[in-house]
């Protein structure tokens, strides 16, 4: 039977600790000899909120001065304030103004010349043959070089707005990402915190109980509580350096009021901002809600379906352009034409009679005869360029599938983990925390019992938080997957394998 524990004993433990509102409370309280101080506490603990006045206004004024930034926010400003996108504008911009250059011709070539001057007194009207001549030529590209030149470079800059798409899904998700990295770490620092007040004044009972003759705490128990609690600090400084890498990684992103005219330099203080990510969980839903029916048919079936990707569209549209380049290698064969005409202006004769100005006019072209080791060459290299072109097409897909199959698996897998923690593990924690109090306030329990419960639930909610996390990051990366190029308002000309 346990013996009652003195006021003055108590007194001396927490006045230390500044909390008068405890000491009141087991004063008022008046405790008897049966009850627990472990239990007292934990009941205190649960319903308090003066106790945690002064911490709670510590944390707010600290909060006051960071930003708040939410999931949707993060990805506003990652998505407005990208650079890649701005510059594959200005890519695309460049490639339309090429492919309209593209289709002119060649500028003329103007020649200015004194033909047939006499060197022995550069007379000009010596000789008959002696003029100024004023001549231009122009050359045509071979076939229809020029048309295909242009088709190209127009089919090239059409791949810009896909790519841009890809790139909107693929940042969404990264900074998804780190905004959930960023929220794991801060909401697991807020779950050992509300713990370790707890382990903290656990700690301290258990030496007054320890230091009492009254007392029937052992030396294992104190040393096991402060263990405990020294592995829980250990905990907070690795949780804490999780989240100051992903708010520095998420800060890559997140450029807080920043301007996207390119002419202005980037403000290094304000990218750098103090924030941090909000409290609530957010809800991501799925952008193919019958992903699990769609994965149980054929590869096929799956295929069609991320044949809309832009990524995909990209590739079919790289590949027409190799296509274009097949038939520009296909003109080489055929001759490359020019014209020139040349006026001369002859002066009088010694007599003094007028010469007759002089008109030329010609025409010139090349004839491809040895094409073994040029235009067969280049038309073959052409050929294998578009071939690796669907190649490259083949291993993305395969990639997306492999990755696609891997992140819906991973889904139901913390689908049924989530499931049992809420249905089962973290009710049963709680009931073996509380379970194990009782037994130690009625003398039938250990106090390392205690300690131990308490820290199986508490690594039981982490977990659980954990997989919560680990689902939105999964739903993310799965989204990315089903990113439609039609509903971003970009088309491309979809192609087979085969083709």
């Amino acid at each position: 039977m346990r013996q009652s524990i003195s006021y003055e004993m108590i007194l001396s433990c927490f006045t230390s600790r500044l909390l008068k509102p405890l000491i009141a409370f087991f004063v008022k309280t008046r405790l008897t000899k049966r009850e627990s101080i472990v239990r007292v506490l934990i009941s205190l603990l649960r319903g308090r909120r003066s106790l945690m006045v002064m911490f709670l206004s510590s944390l707010a004024v600290s909060a006051a001065a960071q930003e708040t930034l939410t999931l949707q926010r993060a990805i506003d400003l990652a998505l407005k304030q990208d650079p890649w996108l701005q510059q594959s504008q200005y890519q695309q911009l460049a490639k339309e103004n090429r492919s309209i250059a593209a289709s002119a011709l060649p500028d003329p070539r103007v020649s200015v010349g004194l033909i047939s001057l006499p060197t022995d007194t550069f007379n000009l009207n010596q000789e008959n043959m002696t003029q100024l001549q004023v001549g231009i030529s122009q050359v045509f590209p071979r076939g229809d070089s020029l048309a295909i030149k242009q088709a190209k470079l127009h089919v090239e800059a059409t791949a810009f707005p896909l790519l841009r798409t890809d790139r909107k899904a693929k940042l969404k998700s990264r900074v998804t990402q780190l905004w959930l990295d960023a929220f794991l770490a801060q909401k697991t620092i807020d779950l050992i915190n509300q713990d370790r007040d707890l382990f903290e004044q656990m700690t301290d009972i258990a030496q007054v109980s320890y230091s009492s003759v009254s007392g029937r705490t052992r030396q294992y128990d104190v040393i096991r509580a402060d263990l405990e609690l020294i592995q829980l600090e250990d905990r907070l400084t690795v949780e804490q350096q999780k989240l100051e890498i992903a708010l520095a990684k998420l800060g890559e992103w997140v450029l807080i009021d920043q301007q996207s005219d390119s002419n202005r330099s980037f403000d290094l203080d304000v990218a750098l901002s103090n924030f941090r990510v909000s409290e609530k969980r957010p809800e991501i839903d799925l952008l193919s809600l019958p992903i699990l029916e769609l994965m149980q048919n054929s590869n096929n079936e799956l295929v069609k379906t991320l044949s809309n990707h832009p990524a995909i569209l990209a590739i079919d549209v790289k590949h027409q352009a190799s296509r274009k380049t097949v038939e520009l290698a296909k003109q080489s064969y055929k001759p490359q034409w020019g014209l020139n005409a040349s006026y001369g202006i002859r002066g009088n004769n010694p007599s003094g009679i007028d010469r007759a100005n002089l008109l030329s006019i010609g025409m010139s072209f090349n004839v491809p005869i040895f094409t073994d080791h040029l235009q067969d060459r280049e038309l073959a290299a052409s050929v294998a360029d578009a071939d690796a072109v669907k190649t490259e097409k083949l291993l993305l897909m395969r990639s997306m599938l492999s990755a696609l199959k891997k992140e819906t698996q991973q889904l139901q897998r913390l689908s049924e983990r989530q499931k049992r923690y809420s249905s089962q593990l973290l009710k049963q924690a709680r009931q073996q925390a509380e379970v194990s109090l009782t037994a130690y306030t009625h003398d039938d329990g250990d106090f390392s019992e205690v300690v131990g419960a308490r820290i199986t639930e508490l690594n039981a909610r982490i977990a659980s938080l954990k997989i919560d996390v680990d689902a939105l990051k999964t739903i993310a990366r799965i989204n990315y997957f089903f990113t439609d190029a039609a509903s971003n308002g970009t088309t491309s000309t979809q192609q087979d394998f085969g083709e």
